[in-house]
Formats: C-alpha cells, structure tokens, sequence
C-alpha cells in the first residue's frame, strides 16, 4: 500500500508553493541611480566650475551658477542624478580630467542616490 507524503503547512504538494517562490527570485528590479557630485576645493576658480556645469551637463548659466555656490558654500552640490552607473562614472571621470588637464584639483564623484 502506497503511502502519503506529509506535507508541510500551506503546501499544496502540487509545487505551486515552489513555483511562486521562483518567481519572486526571478523580479526584475530597476537598476539603481547614480548622481554625479562636485566636491570643492580652495583653487579651482567658480567662473571654471560654472563653465564645467555648463559645458558636461547642458545645464543653464543660472542653475550652473546656483550649483557652484551650492559647491562652495556647503562643500559638494549634484551636478545631475537620475544616472545609469556607467553614465554616471563617465561624466564624473570626464570632469575630472578636464579640471587636471587646467590645472585645477576639483573633484567630481558618483554616488548611488538614495
């Protein structure tokens, strides 16, 4: 005489507890932001920073100018969020070698948004 498995509480013993289980693991999540942030320094000149701001992130004289004070009144300010990583790392490593290629030690970072 064949016997019954037992079966845990809540399983079915069809697998449908497995299945699903399965496709929680497989949700996709969206891939997580990046921002690119500029970090002051007391050399680089705020004419250079603004020009920069302008220049990599196709922003206005007036939001470049409102982030290079951001910069230089708190420290760091975001030049732009809502970055792939890779999109992220390319802008900041772009700016940072356009600042050591003048000359100047500013320094641009990415960091994941929270």
């Amino acid at each position: 005489m064949a016997q019954k498995k037992k079966t845990k509480k809540g399983d079915s013993g069809a697998g449908v507890d497995l299945l699903d289980k399965q496709e929680s693991k497989n949700k996709v999540e969206p891939p997580k932001k990046y921002k690119v942030v500029y970090h002051n320094d007391d050399y680089t000149p705020m004419q250079l920073v603004t020009f920069s701001l302008i220049e990599f992130f196709h922003l206005s004289t007036i939001a470049a100018f409102k982030i290079m004070m951001l910069v230089h009144e708190k420290g760091k300010g975001i030049a732009q969020g809502g970055l792939s990583r890779e999109i992220a790392e390319t802008k900041a490593n772009r700016v940072v070698q356009f600042f050591r290629e003048n000359g100047y030690p500013l320094l641009a970072t990415f960091e994941p948004e929270e």
